[in-house]
């Protein structure tokens, strides 16, 4: 089974929403629409439709991987949520893994630490390893190592369920493609078999080269992101609560 980048960006969406907002969880179209284009802790970052979203749900409710919740106790509209954990016999930790997979493409067992913060609790860097090969070793082999390449410093973890977003993604227009940052790069080009975006500045790049202080500044720069990631996490559930109570 390989999911289309759509589907992998719709399923990690789920997931990661389950854990950070649960009280916000299951999902209405519109609300998975927005956090499948949101612009932070996302690469690349896309813009889907809810008609390409609607695609997504239908094709993970064929694999079963998705399911309907009707509307109940004052809710006018129908709801989405996963259930990858029950599919998979997954726990919080390896399905907060590969949600970060799904939705950031290849990282580090570092990166991957920092980025799941808001989802689960690793203690140590040796705990995500741990679930991690956890993942690997799963009959489904839902997670693999992918070797690092020149210019890189670090081994990187990549998900194995959906496609990467491709050519067929980045050259999709509007209604799909990735959105030029202000750099003027696409941002994540190139997300999905772990390279940089050429002429854009990668958020948490490994330098080639350095000793000890290059990788403290790494390890800042990754910890920056995440905190950036969260605060804009949080003003969105700020703007979702004002509109619920009509402000």
């Amino acid at each position: 089974m390989t999911l289309t980048p759509e589907a992998g960006r719709v399923l990690g969406c789920l997931v990661e929403k389950q854990l950070t907002t649960p009280q916000q969880y299951p999902l209405t179209l519109n609300a998975l629409t927005m956090a499948a284009n949101q612009a932070t802790n996302r690469d690349p970052v896309v813009t889907l439709d809810e008609d390409r979203v609607l695609g997504a749900i239908d094709e993970l409710r064929e694999l079963r991987l998705v399911r309907v919740v009707l509307p109940s106790h004052g809710r006018s509209v129908k709801r989405y949520r996963h259930v990858l954990d029950e599919v998979y016999g997954l726990d919080a930790p390896r399905c907060a893994l590969m949600a970060s997979l799904l939705l950031r493409g290849p990282q580090t067992v570092g990166e991957l630490r920092a980025r799941t913060e808001r989802m689960v609790d690793f203690p140590s860097t040796g705990d995500v390893q741990d679930e991690l090969a956890a993942l690997d070793a799963h009959s489904e082999g839902l997670a693999r190592l992918q070797p690092r390449r020149p210019g890189q410093k670090e081994d990187r973890w990549h998900q194995v369920m959906a496609e990467p977003w491709g050519q067929a993604a980045a050259t999709g227009g509007g209604d799909g493609g990735p959105r030029p940052d202000a750099r003027g790069g696409d941002v994540g080009r190139g997300a999905g078999d772990g390279r940089d975006a050429p002429g854009a500045v990668p958020a948490a790049a490994d330098p080639a080269t350095g000793s000890g202080p290059e990788v403290d500044v790494e390890a800042l720069r990754t910890g920056l992101e995440s905190l950036r990631d969260e605060v804009a996490a949080l003003r969105q559930e700020l703007d979702s609560l004002r509109r619920g109570l009509g402000g």
